[in-house]
Formats: structure tokens, sequence, C-alpha cells
């Protein structure tokens, strides 16, 4: 029998816990500071690889980058990265870890001056989520203006891993886009939860 729910085209229905961060997480906005700090180590942590590579490992993550406490982790010293590269939970790539330590004393950095880092990173998108008309896997885009002027930003602020593509995974994820497809179970409830 098939799922009478319909979802997103690039969801693959054959893994459960990326069905469920779909229909839970996926595209709802986040006004969180450490959710949003969350979202951004792993979306720079997936650059290269599949996002569910990287939710899969999300529990360790959470378990060895402090629960994403950014204070924490912006304290993490090379003996520390050290230590998190021998662990085979996380994507031990050397130059992510370290992006991981230097993204969080840049995000502390933001939050300093704008008071939340979700105010800075909202104030892209006039703080409120801008809503696609997506229909198939191939109406999605990979970048799109807002992204290209987001990214250019939190390089200019030092932030690393942080292209116009990771940039607008980490809009789509955290809800500054909706891009949840037109026949989406998801994207009505979004739009009237937060409009």
């Amino acid at each position: 029998m098939s799922d009478a729910i319909c979802r997103c085209p690039w969801l693959d229905l054959s893994k459960p816990d990326y069905v469920e961060y779909h229909d839970k997480e996926w595209g709802v906005p986040v006004y969180d500071d450490q959710t949003m700090f969350e979202y951004l180590t792993l979306e720079s942590a997936q650059a290269g690889l599949s996002w569910y590579t990287v939710l899969k490992k999300r529990d360790n993550y959470r378990r060895l980058f402090a629960n994403f406490d950014v204070q924490a982790v912006a304290t993490f010293d090379k003996q520390k990265i050290e230590q998190l590269l021998t662990d085979p939970g996380i994507i031990r790539n050397r130059l992510k870890v370290q992006a991981a330590v230097n993204n969080a004393q840049r995000f502390i950095e933001v939050q300093q001056e704008f008071g939340s880092f979700c105010d800075y990173i909202w104030g892209f998108v006039d703080h409120k989520p801008i809503v696609n008309t997506l229909n198939s896997v191939d109406d999605y885009p990979a970048t799109s203006d807002i992204s290209d002027a987001l990214s250019k930003d939190l390089k200019k602020r030092g932030f690393k891993f942080v292209g116009s593509t990771i940039v607008y995974a980490h809009m789509q994820a955290c809800g500054m886009v909706n891009d949840h497809s037109e026949d989406c179970f998801r994207r009505q409830p979004i739009i009237e939860q937060y409009s």
C-alpha cells in the first residue's frame, strides 16, 4: 500500500529517519540561536556530502559539540580538535572541525553586534520566510541571490564553509525559505503557522 501523504520529491521515503526530519524539522522557521548554530554547523559539515550522511551523525555531533552550545564550542582548543578527529561518529575532516570552532567564535561576534544571530540572519529575508513555488526535483535551486549575498557577508565576517550552496541549504533547513513542494503536506501548515 502506498503512503497516502504527499511529500517533497527529493525525499527518500525508504529512510524513516530522513522522512521524520522532513516531516518535523525541514523548512520550519528557526528563531533560536542554539538551533541556528546547530544547523549552520551541520550544513558546513555536509559540504561535498549528502545531507543524509550528516543527519545520521547528528546525535554524535550533539554529544561531541557540547549540544551545540556556541560558547563551549568557541573555546575548543587544538587538543580538543585532535580528540574530535579520532571519533568516527562525526565527519573527520580537519578543516570542517576547525571551521566549526572558528564559526562558533564568529557566531558570538555576530550575536554581540546584532543582539542575536537570528536577528542578523533573518534580516536577509526581511524577517519572514520566502515561499517558493516548486513542483519537481528540477525546480529546486541550489543557490539564490539572497544566499549569494548572505554567503558573501558571512565570509567577510570570517565564517568558513559557507559557500552559497551551503547557505541556501541552511536557509531551506531553518525555514528562511519554504521550499516544500506545492503538493507536500508540510507546505501550507508552515505557511499558516508563520505568516
